[in-house]
This record gives C-alpha cells, structure tokens and sequence, in this order.
C-alpha cells in the first residue's frame, strides 16, 4: 500500500508542473485523493460489499467533484489533473500512465449489462471536456482534444479532434502532450477549402465576364469570406499572417 501512494504521489510530480512540494501535493489535489478512495471503494466491489463501495464512491463525489464506479479498473500512475465533473463509468478500463482533465467523461451508450464503457490503453491522454462513449477502445498513446466526443476506437498513437472525434494525426509513438493550442481545427480546414474552391470559380467566371464585356457590380460576398478567413485562419489564409488583410487570389 505504501508503495502504490508513493507512486501516485510521485505521478502528480511528473504529469503537473504546478505541483511544488509534498504537503501541497497530499493536502490539495483532489484527483489523487479520488484516486485512493477509489482504490478503496474498488477493494470493496470485488469483495462483493457492493452497497459500501457505492457508499464511499458517493462520498469521494461528495468530495471531490470526481464520479468513479466503485467498478471501474484503473491502472498503475493514473492521474486526474484539477478533475471537477470528471465521470468514469462502472466498465471502463484504465491502463497505466493514462491523464485526464476536468470534465471529462467515460460513459455508457447501451442500457444492456456487460462491457459498455471505454477502455483506455496505456499512455492516454483526453483533454477537458472531452467526451469518450460506448465499449470501444482508445490505443496507446492516443490524444483526446479540449471537448472532443469519441464513439469510436481509436488507434494507438492517434490525435482526435472534433464532435465527432475525428482522426488528425497518427503517429503511432506513446507521448503524454496534449499541446492544444497546436491541434489542427478540422472544421476551419474544411471551411478553407470550400472558400478556395469559391475563389477560383470566382476568378473564372470573372474572366468570362470580362471577355464578354459584360459590367457586374462589386460582389458583398468578397468581404464576408474576408471576415470568414480572418475567423478561422488563426492569423491568416492557412496559417500566414493576414498583415493588410491578404487573401487568396480573387478574393478581394
């Protein structure tokens, strides 16, 4: 027992660098002490105490802000970081050095007894908000974006983004970085390409225009795909600086 709370102890060290000192560590973060009453509760469960370790589970929420089934497997090193409104479900499976953040939940789809909740392989990481649902399988190593909701495996390795949880990268190697402000926005790539693809046809009808001399008055739709384009390009047309508001050819 010494051992697997030193170990957790020492994972907070590792996964947070707000943690500074021991005391600070046992006293502060409520997603180590969900994680020790959990073990607690899930002794109990598998002992068959089942309305006890539903007790503890109760009180850990009580006073945690943290849900987990008394049922629930969780591995070696597991941390939860800040952890209010995280929900782990009475069949998820948890590997070793898995992360989660606030908000995160780990829930069922089906109404049925037996495996309905996610299992998360060794090295995951799911980022707050993050929603994973149903029995399917989230690989090692694999990264669950901020808000993200996931109702299919995901291989290991891979970065998903998106509602729904849509595969942007998959590198296949374990990390625990989980850099948000660098994951790609599927959305605002689809909306780039739609707004190419009205540029050139733009450009083309222009050109027939021009050669049949015919006069056509400034179109208003310029100016809102100039707005659109400064919305999503997270600083200009696909990642250049806008500067004196640059645009693709035709656009302006």
């Amino acid at each position: 027992m010494c051992r697997v709370i030193t170990e957790d102890t020492r994972t907070v060290f590792t996964k947070d660098p707000a943690a500074r000192n021991l005391a600070e560590v046992i006293t502060c973060y409520p997603g180590l002490h969900a994680l020790w009453l959990h073990r607690i509760a899930n002794f109990l469960w598998r002992h068959h105490l089942r309305l006890l370790a539903r007790m503890l589970s109760h009180c850990n929420r009580f006073l945690t802000g943290i849900e987990i089934h008394p049922g629930a497997k969780i591995g070696r090193r597991f941390f939860i970081d800040h952890g209010t409104g995280v929900v782990i479900g009475e069949t998820t499976e948890i590997g070793d050095d898995v992360l989660l953040y606030q908000g995160v939940v780990l829930g069922g789809t089906s109404l049925k007894k037996g495996k309905r909740h996610p299992t998360l392989e060794d090295n995951v990481v799911i980022g707050a908000g993050a929603i994973v649902l149903g029995a399917i399988t989230i690989g090692n190593g694999a990264r669950i974006g901020s808000g993200s909701v996931v109702v299919k495996s995901v291989p290991p390795g891979a970065t998903v983004v998106g509602i729904p949880g849509r595969i942007i990268d998959e590198h296949r190697k374990p990390t625990l970085d989980l850099e948000h402000g660098r994951l790609p926005d599927p959305v605002a790539e689809t909306i780039r390409l739609v707004l190419d693809e009205q540029t050139k046809l733009g450009q083309r009808l222009e050109g027939l225009e021009n050669k049949s001399g015919i006069a056509v008055p400034r179109d208003e739709l310029e100016e809102r795909i100039k707005k659109i384009m400064q919305e999503f390009g997270q600083g200009g047309w696909n990642g250049k600086e806008t500067g004196d508001s640059k645009l693709p050819p035709g656009a302006a």
